[in-house]
This record gives structure tokens, C-alpha cells and sequence, in this order.
């Protein structure tokens, strides 16, 4: 897969272990391009055209890929509903599907591209400062950590397929016979190595302004997983979903292979000389460490964590409900995935900003991305609150999926868009707590509290509310960090205003109530599921955009100033 649809010209020429620091802006131009002495955007230049144009280009080939993946996740859980419903089978397989759902979080979506993304931004900008004599800093960052992964994922990997017993008995202590889930997890297991690598070309490709083939890589994964589904189950039953997720992982890798290939220096570099080289090792001072290391991976493994408290409080329930609860988030998080594209595409361009010590341009960046990705995931959470049934409906119930799954489905996934929010933000507030690529404990410290905050409330209220329980103490917890990492960002690494886009983001939080509400009451009107949600797709963007702008939301207000603008030089 290529990134020539960017239309970018750095990536249309090849990798030169001599060229700029990335594909993204030098180091010194801010999102709004180079300031003149005065403070002016500097407009003459071109360089705020330039990086506008290269990101809305980025951002619109991420979401094209973001969405055709998302497409083909619900192809996917369709296939599983349609052949396993929410059975015994298709929980031994949730369980199992719990360890690449955390080897994602940890090496592709977040671990990684938090660890890396500044390590590889520091050393592009290092590259371009040419302080390093003649080294490549970029080459030496490779050769020093992908060898290691590699070994240290592989260990991991066989490690887990040993344990596999142990890790579904402690996830799901619950299950009457575990063995299928057993089974579906030694096949699952290779993810921990095939994600691994491919969360580190993401981050690589990422941070030298490549972005399509990282946003690709989902679409192999599923589809790699829909084959084997669709041609094994008959004779493999749910372990062909299973198979399907080593495959497709298998897939993600080969996704990125030849563009990282062509941007990003593999090959050994040169011995330096000898009277080089302690001067030399002085000045390229590593960009990783245990330090740097250890605050991302308790992060990450504490949010993934709150999957595994609501799995192994779901096990204690009636069969069926862990299923209820994945269809329902999975679905109930597209806005929350779609909202934070935005973040991706940016994130490199915060993280060079962090390495050039130009807060004021990163803290510009930061609050404009909150404020785009509050409004993205506000208004697909209206839409989950006024459709959740006809959602369900449409795309679940077949097969051995019945009316009934589809209403306790539709009631968890109403729940779950209360804490959409808070997901989005945690996804956004912390890439600028890592993107300095300094050691830093706050994150790691919010996460670990709203996952206390998840657990106490679980206890609490799954024994009388069962699933609705688990998906509220869920949003509970959520945004009892995305608060905490809120208040803390702006005192401790980016100095955002936290009251104003506090401000901002509560405005649009009421839009999506309003707009929630219309949906809600006019659904039942209309008896078709298809209609009835076609006509929900209308009905609650108007009632978003409305009360937004009667609200007198920032966001809304710009958007509608774009479309009027573009509107008018149509014309």
C-alpha cells in the first residue's frame, strides 16, 4: 500500500537518510505556519497552507481507512453473531480475543505509538540539526530496539501459549468448561509478537508523516479474520475466528512492510571512527529507556484492564452477557475511534513541536484537537442514545442473534455512549503527556485511579443491574481519568487553558443530550430499523448543529464559518 493518494510530495520521492526530519513541517514552523516578528501567522511563506492542506489531506485518508476497517468489524462481528451467536462458543472466543485486544492497545494503538513516535521525532530532528557527525540517528534508533523486540514479543508470545490454561482461568473464572477458550487463546497468542511489529512500523511510519498504511492495517486484520471465518467455521467451529485473528495480524505486518522499506533506514550503519566515537555516543543519547518505558506500559495495561474487569465480572453472569457487552462497545465506540484519527494525524506534529521546545505551538495544537475530537465523538454519541435498537438491529440480528439479544445489546450500548466522552479524551489527553518523550508518572496515576473508580462501582452495581452495572461503572470510571488527566495537562506538560476547553467541551455535551433526545423520542415513529435510522442520520446532526450553535459552541461555529466560506467560493 502506497501513500501516494496524500498527494504529498516528500512521499512521492524516495527515503534519503540525508533529507528534513519528517515528512510533517521542520521543527520551527508552527500548525499556523512561521511567525513573523511581530507574532502574525507568517501567511507569505505558504508554510500554513502547506501543513494545513497535509494534514486535512491525512486526516481524510485515515478516516476513508478508519471507516472501511470499521465496516469490515462489523462485517466481522456479523459473521461470529450470525454462526456463534451470543453462545457459549462465541464467549470462549471473547476471551480469547482479550489478548490481542490488549497486545492492540499496548503495541499498536497507544504503547507503542506513545514510546515511539517522540523517539523517532527526536531523532529526525536530530538528523535534520546535523549534531550527530555523520550518524544517522534515525538507523541507529532501529538497529538499537527492533532486534530486542523482536526477541523480547517472540518469548512473550511462546510464554503465553504455555500458560494459555492459567490466563483464561484468571480472566474468566467463571467459564463451566474452558476449554475452547483455551484453545481460541494459544491460536490468538501470536498477536503479542505480529502487533508488536506492527505497532512499531505505525510509529516509525507515523512520525516520518506516512499514515495510510498504518490506517490500512485494520482493514488486512479483519479481513484476514472474516476469511478464515467464513471458509473454517463449519469444520473448526469458533477456533477459525481464532485462526482468523493470527492470520490477519499476520496481514497488519505485511500491510506497512514496503513503505517502511522505502522511508525508514534499516540497514546496519557504519562503525564510526575511533576518535569519534565516545564524543559521538555523548551526543546521541538514547531516546529509550526503562524510565520512559515503564509510566506507558502501566498506563496502557491499566485502561486495557477495565476490559477485564467488566469480562470477569460479565463471566459470573448468565451465558451470553460478555457477548451483549462486546457487541455493544464495539459498536458504541466507532465515534470514539473516528474522533481520535484526528489526534493521530497531529500527534507526530505535537511531539516535533515537544522535541523544539515550542510549547505555545503544541498547546495551539493540543486545544484545537480536543475541541474537533469532542465534537466528532458528541455527535456519534447522540446518534448511539436515539438509535441504539435500530443500530443493533440492523446490523446484528440474524441468524442465531434473536430480537432479545438485540434489546439487551441496544440498553448496554445506550450505557456505554455515557462514557464516550471520557474515552475520547483519555486517548487525547494523553499523547501529549508522553509526546516530550521524558518520563512521566501522571497518566499512568489518573488511569490507575478511574480503574479503581471502575472496579468499586462494578462490585457495586453488577449484582443488581447486571450488564447495565458493568457498562456503567465503565463510563464512571472512564471519565473520572479523562477529568483527571484534563486538570493535570495543563500544570505539568502542555499549557492548555483546561477551563475554556473545559467550557467548550460542555457545550457540545449538551447538543448531544438535545440531539440524543430528538432521536430517541422519533425513532419509534418511523417501523422499518433501516428507515427509522436513515432518517435518525438527519434528523440528529440538525439537532446537533442547531443547539450547538444556539449554544454558541466554538467548534460548530467554525465548522459552519468553513461551510459558508467554501459555500460562498463555490459560487
Amino acid at each position: 500500500m502506497s501513500d501516494t493518494g496524500t498527494g504529498t510530495e516528500a512521499e512521492a520521492r524516495p527515503a534519503d537518510a540525508t533529507a528534513g526530519p519528517s515528512l510533517l513541517p521542520a521543527p520551527g514552523s508552527g500548525p499556523e505556519g512561521p511567525r513573523s516578528p511581530g507574532g502574525s501567522p507568517e501567511t507569505e511563506s505558504g508554510e500554513a497552507p502547506r501543513l494545513g492542506a497535509f494534514l486535512a489531506r491525512a486526516a481524510a485518508g485515515t478516516a476513508v481507512l478508519t471507516v472501511l476497517a470499521a465496516v469490515l468489524g462489523l462485517v466481522r462481528d456479523q459473521a461470529i453473531a450470525r454462526y456463534f451467536g451470543a453462545s457459549d462458543a462465541s464467549d470462549a472466543f471473547l476471551i480469547a480475543w482479550t489478548v490481542p485486544e490488549m497486545a492492540a492497545t499496548l503495541l499498536i494503538e497507544d504503547g507503542m505509538a506513545l514510546l515511539l513516535v517522540p523517539a523517532f521525532s527526536l531523532a529526525l530532528t536530530r538528523r535534520a540539526s546535523g549534531e550527530t557527525e555523520g550518524a544517522d540517528p534515525v538507523r541507529d534508533l532501529v538497529a538499537a530496539t527492533l532486534p530486542r523486540l523482536f526477541l523480547l514479543l517472540s518469548g512473550g508470545a511462546a510464554l503465553l501459549i504455555a500458560g494459555a490454561p492459567w490466563v483464561v482461568g484468571v480472566l474468566a473464572p467463571g467459564l463451566a468448561d474452558p476449554r475452547l477458550a483455551v484453545d481460541c487463546t494459544r491460536l490468538t497468542a501470536v498477536t503479542v509478537l505480529t502487533f508488536g511489529i506492527t505497532g512499531y512500523f505505525s510509529a516509525a511510519l507515523r512520525a516520518h508523516g506516512s499514515f495510510l498504511p498504518p490506517a490500512g492495517v485494520y482493514v488486512a486484520y479483519n479481513l484476514g479474520i472474516i476469511g478464515m471465518t467464513l471458509a473454517l467455521h463449519a469444520a473448526w467451529g469458533v477456533r477459525a475466528a481464532a485462526a482468523g485473528v493470527a492470520v490477519g495480524s499476520a496481514l497488519m505486518i505485511l500491510t506497512q512492510l514496503p513503505m517502511l522499506l522505502r522511508l525508514v533506514p534499516l540497514a546496519r550503519p557504519r562503525l564510526p571512527r575511533f576518535g569519534r566515537q565516545k564524543r559521538r555516543a555523548a551526543r546521541s543519547a538514547p531516546l529509550l529507556g526503562f524510565a520512559v518505558l515503564a509510566p506507558v506500559v502501566v498506563f496502557v495495561v491499566s485502561r486495557q484492564s477495565q476490559v477485564l474487569v467488566e469480562r470477569f465480572l460479565a463471566s459470573t453472569l448468565p451465558a451470553g452477557a460478555i457477548s451483549h457487552l462486546n457487541y455493544a462497545q464495539k459498536v458504541a465506540q466507532m465515534p470514539m475511534v473516528l474522533s481520535l484519527m484526528i489526534c493521530t494525524v497531529t500527534f507526530p506534529v505535537v511531539a516535533q513541536a515537544m522535541a523544539a521546545g515550542e510549547h505555545e505551538k503544541a498547546r495551539r495544537r493540543v486545544e484545537r484537537d480536543l475541541g474537533l475530537a469532542g465534537m466528532v465523538v458528541l455527535l456519534g454519541t447522540a446518534v448511539v442514545l436515539g438509535h441504539a435498537p435500530q443500530i443493533v438491529e440492523v446490523l446484528f440480528q440474524r441468524g442465531a442473534f434473536d430480537a432479545a439479544d438485540t434489546a439487551s445489546t441496544a440498553q448496554v450500548m445506550r450505557v456505554y455512549a455515557l462514557g464516550l466522552l471520557g474515552h475520547c479524551l483519555v486517548g487525547a489527553l494523553s499523547r501529549p503527556f508522553f509526546s516530550s518523550g521524558r518520563p512521566t508518572w501522571f497518566p499512568a496515576f489518573a488511569m490507575g485511579t478511574g480503574l479503581l473508580v471502575t472496579m468499586g462501582a462494578g462490585y457495586a452495581l453488577t449484582y443488581r443491574f447486571g450488564v447495565d452495572g458493568i457498562a456503567t461503572a465503565n463510563a464512571i470510571g472512564i471519565s473520572s481519568t479523562a477529568l483527571l488527566l484534563l486538570m493535570g495537562l495543563g500544570t505539568r506538560v502542555v499549557p492548555i487553558r483546561a477551563r475554556d476547553v473545559a467550557l467548550s467541551l460542555s457545550r457540545l455535551a449538551g447538543a448531544s443530550l438535545a440531539a440524543g433526545a430528538a432521536g430517541w423520542a422519533c425513532a419509534p415513529l418511523v417501523p422499518d430499523p433501516v428507515l427509522s435510522l436513515a432518517a435518525g442520520c438527519l434528523l440528529v446532526p440538525a439537532v446537533f448543529f442547531l443547539t450547538g450553535l444556539a449554544l454558541r459552541s466554538p467548534e460548530v461555529l467554525s465548522l459552519l464559518a468553513l461551510i459558508r466560506r467554501r459555500f460562498l467560493d463555490g459560487r
